[in-house]
């Protein structure tokens, strides 16, 4: 369960950059949103599939409100996965 966290928190991660840069640069400076839809849907998935997951393996890593309130921010700050992963997983 918790390498299947992992998995999903650096697709989230990736796909969160990934929209912010090249969904955002297409958008606003090319004038097309495509990326953007491309981008987003796979992106709200893995973000709900990783706060799904943070809360079912609270209990496992033996986290308390305060852990678990922080790698959820994880998933909201850029590159928040990452330094979860490393914090917590490595």
């Amino acid at each position: 369960m918790i390498a299947i966290f992992r998995i999903v928190g650096m697709l989230e991660g990736v796909s969160y950059l990934l929209l912010i840069t090249l969904g955002l640069y297409y958008k606003y400076v090319l004038n097309d949103p495509s990326y953007v839809q491309l981008l987003g849907m796979p992106h709200g998935l893995f973000f709900m599939l990783y706060i799904i997951l943070a809360i079912v393996i609270k209990s496992m890593m033996k986290w308390n409100n305060k852990t678990l309130a922080l790698v959820l921010l994880g998933s909201i700050i850029p590159l928040g996965t990452f330094y979860v992963d490393k914090k917590y997983f490595r």
